[in-house]
């Protein structure tokens, strides 16, 4: 019986009883022993399913770079796909820029790592920066584990021509990503993904000294730029220190809790930088971990489920700002803020810090605040009622970041950015979403309204008192099975069995405008077309009600989700949160049982 398989770039014809073509592709491409032990492991075992898994198609390179799980395969993260990719790169960046060889690049990396496969980010950073300077590009490859905002602003400060960051941030503990950022500091954006990729094909072969990371570390075109960074990062974000003196008295005790991941360093030293008391260290969790072993997921947006050690840290009068934060209500019980009700908080606190120091009228004319276009529009109403500007964008720091950098080029002041799934932009020097500055700023705010004896959770209502109430709820159902996807999509594009027919009600709520960024169709814009940037590769539709509601339904682009963000916007002066609340529910559980048909489609909701 005959099989095939796509094997690291080539395709190889075998029978189960015969694995010498097998092993011959394995042995001339990978160099690392234990990935292709798991492989020859496979074979032996006849694990057909999985080999097909592992090697049937290579994982696609788009404007998130690349996030898979580590192991064998062109489908996975491991040596040889790295190597691959970092010479597409490579070619793509000789093309794009003739003085890369003087600029170079940063490639910095976490903890993670996959002991079964011999796979970890740092060996797979030690690979990237063999196959730059082996086409004679300098690499300033950190020496030790960083914060992902070190890398872009590693770009900014030093005038590089690109950044490599290796983590898969929040991801599950099997995975691992390949994240880059263009010259400008942000994030890569169409059409570069395109040609990384096309140069990724291109270049599936190993150079010569690819797997030659002793060579590459030894190289006087490497350096560290750790140190420096280290120094200039903290300098940097000090421009958004405004209350020294309350933060060196102040009496309130905070929390940080790094997941396991490699952010208490970091954010002990942005404390420090503003002088503010050292939080409190959650020391279950506070040193790297790539096993994760306290947490189900290492993602923040699960909240109470990651911050159960959190909580169980005593000290009553304690916050979390590590997103979400946890203020204790009088009650005694604990509030896990959302992403949006943080960023109306760090919103409202970055425009009052700004506006202290710009008290002239005309300048807020010139000041810009951005959010992605799933996250609330609490913004959009305090830039109404203050006069500053509000943009949305497309969802994804990539969009902001690049926004950001035209903005700045043109003389405007970006204060905030950020997006629902609890990410902010605080400060320019990094223009991608930054934990470390958004903790130490948040923690000037947390000193600033202690010391006027005021909670976090009253300054959120009085942000909602004067703005309006933005009442959100979002979640997501998982589903494998891309075809269930895309044909629930479909019908709600072609509802009713009516071609580009989209639903006119959802349960008794009424529909007023559906903006579909997948095909480009707006009906609020009088041609009928998007304003936002639109995207065939993913999947995205707002339907926007007669009652104020909003809601988006929408695709991961790095995990097996159909999510749903919701929000119901209330004027000023409406503060009858239980009924805005009410209403909310009433319109989740329409939108769930008419759009998304989760027994039909077989779809598993959000764990609890």
């Amino acid at each position: 019986m005959s099989h095939s398989f796509f094997l690291q770039g080539r395709v190889f014809s075998r029978s189960l009883e015969s694995t010498g073509s097998l092993q011959f592709a394995i042995n001339s491409f990978t160099q690392n022993p234990k990935t292709a032990a798991l492989v020859k492991a496979l074979v032996k075992e006849g694990a057909l399913e999985q080999l097909r898994r592992c090697f049937s198609s290579r994982m696609v390179f788009g404007t998130a770079g690349l996030r898979a799980a580590m192991g064998p395969g062109v489908s996975c993260m491991n040596d040889l796909t790295i190597i691959q990719t970092t010479q597409g790169f490579c070619g793509y960046l000789e093309q794009c820029f003739p003085d890369l060889k003087e600029r170079g690049v940063v490639i910095g990396y976490d903890a993670r790592a996959h002991p079964a496969s011999g796979g970890s980010s740092k060996r797979f950073a030690s690979l990237a920066a063999a196959a730059f300077t082996s086409r004679g590009v300098p690499v300033h490859l950190f020496s030790d584990i960083t914060p992902t905002p070190f890398v872009p602003f590693a770009v900014s400060h030093l005038g590089l021509c690109a950044g490599v960051m290796v983590t898969a941030s929040h991801n599950p503990k099997e995975d691992n990503g390949y994240k880059v950022y263009w010259d400008n500091g942000a994030q890569i954006v169409p059409p570069h993904d395109k040609g990384i990729a096309q140069a990724i094909e291109e270049n599936l072969e190993p150079w010569p000294q690819a797997w030659d990371t002793e060579e590459a570390l030894s190289s006087p075109l490497l350096k560290d730029p750790y140190q420096d960074i280290h120094k200039q990062y903290f300098k940097a974000i000090q421009q958004h220190c405004h209350h020294r003196d309350i933060n060196k008295s102040s009496e309130v005790k905070i929390v940080h809790t790094s997941v396991h991941g490699v952010g208490h360093t970091f954010v002990q030293a942005a404390f420090k930088a503003f002088d503010l008391r050292p939080p409190f260290a959650v020391e279950e969790q506070k040193d790297p971990d790539p096993e994760f072993p306290t947490v189900k997921y290492p993602n923040p947006e699960e909240g109470k489920g990651v911050l159960v050690q959190t909580i169980l840290l005593k000290g009553s009068d304690a916050f979390s700002l590590r997103p979400p934060a946890l203020p204790p209500l009088c009650s005694g019980q604990w509030r896990v803020f959302t992403g949006n009700e943080l960023g109306a908080l760090l919103g409202w606190w970055m425009f009052r810090c700004w506006k202290k120091q710009n008290p002239e009228p005309a300048a807020v004319k010139s000041v810009y605040m951005l959010a992605s276009t799933v996250s609330s529009k609490i913004l959009r109403a305090i830039a109404l009622k203050e006069g500053f500007h509000f943009e949305e964008t497309l969802t994804g720091f990539k969009w902001m970041g690049n926004r950001a950098k035209e903005l700045l080029k043109n003389g405007k002041s970006v204060l905030f950015a950020f997006e629902e799934a609890i990410g902010y932009m605080c400060s320019p020097c990094v223009l991608d979403k930054d934990g470390v500055s958004a903790a130490a700023i948040a923690g000037e705010m947390t000193s600033y309204l202690a010391a006027e004896d005021i909670s976090l959770s009253q300054q959120l209502t009085s942000i909602y008192e004067e703005y309006g109430y933005h009442i959100t709820k979002n979640s997501y159902f998982i589903c494998h099975d891309q075809e269930v996807i895309r044909s629930l999509f479909q019908r709600l594009r072609n509802h009713g069995d009516q071609k580009d027919s989209y639903p006119s009600e959802c349960g008794g709520f009424s529909v007023t405008s559906v903006r579909d960024l997948t095909t480009g169709h707006d009906s609020s814009q009088p041609d009928n077309k998007a304003v936002l940037p639109t995207s065939s590769s993913s999947q995205m539709i707002t339907f926007s009600f007669s009652n104020g509601g909003v809601a988006t339904l929408r695709t991961s682009g790095t995990e097996p989700k159909i999510k749903y963000y919701t929000e119901l916007c209330a004027a000023p002066g409406n503060s009858d949160v239980e009924q805005l609340q009410k209403e909310l529910d009433n319109l989740v559980d329409a939108l769930v049982e008419h759009f998304f048909e989760p027994e039909k489609n077989k779809l598993q909701p959000k764990p609890e």
